[in-house]
């Protein structure tokens, strides 16, 4: 004899699905902002053009470790630079 058993998921289980899609979709979300947002600035700063091209290119071949690296040392020093 064939027996089913059915797979009952309470509002709790359904809840934590919905926060973990959540989560990552917040997490993917920051990521992309957070590589745009390096792209473009480093885009538009006053850095010269040729340093503007390593970052950019830095950036795209390196997106996460490229934008921190943009916001946190790039970023000060073409300012520091293009405004002596």
């Amino acid at each position: 004899m064939l027996t089913l058993i059915a797979h009952t998921t309470t509002s709790t289980d359904q809840t934590w699905g919905f926060l973990g899609a959540a989560g990552i979709i917040a997490v993917l979300a920051a990521y992309a902002l957070l590589v745009i947002g390096a792209f473009f600035s480093a885009l538009f700063s006053p850095a010269s053009g040729g340093m503007k091209l390593v970052w950019i290119v830095f950036i795209v071949i390196a997106p996460f470790i490229g934008s921190l690296l943009w916001f946190m040392v790039g970023k000060r020093n073409a300012h520091e630079i293009a405004y002596r």
